[in-house]
């Protein structure tokens, strides 16, 4: 069974603990403290277990020329990018706000810290866990000094390789043994081609002893439901208000119908995937009752006649006979009383049948 750990305060994943649903509100809000709120909210009436932003402070994740570059795109909240992340980062006594308010409504609250100052903050906040953007899938240090922090983590690994994820399993590993890995395809949205669902269950052989889960772009809430029957421990959506706001990421979010949808399906299927014992279960008697099958005499068969499979056959019968996949351990047995044609073979009337079957 997978390692179980637990992520938040009493909350446990992996093993046969619910999946834990993660609201990736990102930086959808807008830049407005309000519109952030109303999506906490959203999140926590929608069945999410946690609403997640992305932190990072700018001049620490991008270096100067990258910030100063024109942008021009539809999405642009300023003439060059560092104008535009400006707009959407919250300072660090709004992250304390949002928290506050995350607590009071009653949702788990944490952040991407994208770069290693924004993942200081983070842990002077004392967020439950923290998350690994994928573009930090493979920076070392970042990882090496975040998993040193003892914090559970939760990677994502779009844009990287097997070979990639491996060193980083190794890595976290080292110094933190409360973590989990997201299989991710960093696209949006995603067309389900690229999804390559195959990797949570690859990452099921490589990594063992963790939670694996799943991060998706993709439109719908299907493929994220099937994830889970797969065996995704952590399932992550980004969501919004409204899918035609300015921003790259509001197109391949969940409305607050769909997320809701998603959560219900994902706790369904749940449910549905039982404990992998196959037994009759109780819900079946009705079914076995009135429809199972069982042995009937093809013929007459006398008292103390050896039975022969050419005497026997199998049909829905009253009263209901020996089983009809013991059909085979009756031969060779004798009768103990006369049977007539077409009546139940039941195993009262066969010498030894117990004893043969308990064998």
């Amino acid at each position: 069974m997978p390692l179980t750990f637990e992520l938040c305060p009493d909350r446990m994943i992996g093993g046969s603990h619910p999946c834990y649903i993660i609201a990736e509100i990102g930086q959808n809000h807008q830049g407005d403290i309000e519109i952030a709120k109303k999506m906490i909210k959203m999140a926590k009436d929608c069945g999410a277990d946690c609403a997640k932003f992305q932190k990072c402070e700018l001049e620490y994740k991008f270096n100067k020329k990258a910030l100063e570059r024109s942008y021009t795109s539809k999405h642009s909240w300023g003439k060059t990018y560092g104008e535009h992340k400006r707009h959407l980062e919250f300072s660090h006594d709004q992250y304390k706000e949002l928290q506050k308010y995350a607590k009071e409504v009653g949702i788990h609250f944490t952040a991407s810290g994208t770069d290693e100052v924004a993942v200081e903050f983070l842990h002077t906040l004392n967020v439950p866990f923290f998350k690994v953007a994928s573009t930090d899938a493979n920076n070392f240090p970042y990882l090496e000094k975040t998993a040193q922090k003892g914090r559970p983590m939760v990677v994502s690994s779009g844009m990287q390789s097997m070979e990639t994820m491996r060193r980083v399993y190794q890595t976290v590993k080292k110094y933190n043994q409360n973590f989990a890995i997201l299989q991710c395809t960093s696209a949006y949205p995603l067309e389900a081609e690229d999804v390559n669902l195959r990797v949570i269950t690859e990452y099921q052989k490589e990594f063992p002893d963790i939670p694996i889960g799943y991060s998706g772009h993709e439109s719908g809430i299907s493929i994220s439901v099937a994830a889970v029957a797969l065996g995704a421990k952590i399932v992550e959506r980004h969501v919004t208000l409204d899918k035609t706001w300015k921003g790259s990421d509001h197109e391949a979010s969940l409305l607050p119908t769909e997320l809701a949808e998603l959560v219900r399906s994902i706790r369904l299927v749940e449910r549905a995937l039982g404990s992998g014992i196959k037994t009759m279960l109780p819900c079946e008697k009705p079914c076995h009752d009135k429809l199972g099958k069982s042995v009937v005499a093809k013929v007459k068969i006398p008292k103390g006649t050896a039975l022969t499979l050419d005497m026997l056959t199998v049909k829905v019968a009253e009263p209901m006979g020996v089983a009809a996949e013991d059909i085979f351990q009756l031969v060779g047995l004798s009768v103990l009383e006369d049977v007539g044609e077409d009546e139940s073979v039941t195993p009262e009337v066969v010498d030894n049948y117990g004893k043969r079957v308990k064998s």
